[in-house]
């Protein structure tokens, strides 16, 4: 059931990705969170099957998973202007560009991932493996959609976004803009 819920929720995030480019039913503005509902009900019997966590190193990674969880609820929901991100979807918007979106195009996948891998190594369930797996599979994917269709046709300098920040993977130069705008963000703080 929890492999079930998984693609349903990343079938919903491309129906709304769909609907933020061109409108479809009014129902679909909802299809975000009726995905994120669907992966944390996932999550949630996933979880629930798998045998207890096991060890102080079992623990260390539930730890990790958390901080992985904390990351990522940052950089969707409180990294960006939620408003503008989420709910007045506008033409003539940009990307976002600083903070944690100065490290990569898409650092949600790699805390989503990380909190993933975590998850599975802290219960050590075969069937959660796989689990932890298709959901960090499935979440490249979508961010591939995103990058290639959705933020394109969204973002009136996703060009020069794409050329600024790596797709997925960190580089130096990235790791330094997203310090300096970090910084600059807690001072205006």
């Amino acid at each position: 059931m929890e492999f079930a819920l998984c693609a349903a929720g990343f079938a919903l995030f491309a129906l709304y990705d769909r609907h933020s480019v061109r409108p479809l039913a009014p129902v679909c503005g909802g299809a975000f969170a009726a995905g994120l509902a669907c992966l944390a009900a996932a999550t949630a019997l996933a979880v629930w099957t798998a045998p207890a966590v096991r060890g102080a190193g079992g623990w260390a990674l539930l730890a990790a998973a958390l901080v992985f969880l904390a990351l990522e609820i940052y950089t969707l929901f409180f990294a960006l202007p939620f408003s503008d991100t989420y709910v007045q979807q506008s033409q003539g918007r940009l990307a976002y560009t600083e903070g944690v979106y100065a490290l990569c195009r898409h650092p949600g996948v790699l805390w989503f991932a990380g909190g993933y891998l975590c998850l599975a190594g802290a219960m050590g369930s075969g069937r959660l493996w796989g689990f932890c797996l298709l959901m960090s599979g499935l979440d490249v994917a979508y961010v591939v959609l995103q990058d290639l269709w959705t933020f394109p046709r969204t973002f009136d300098n996703y060009p020069e976004y794409r050329s600024l920040a790596p797709f997925l993977i960190p580089n130096p130069a990235s790791l330094r803009r997203c310090i300096q705008t970090l910084r600059k963000e807690v001072r205006r703080g």
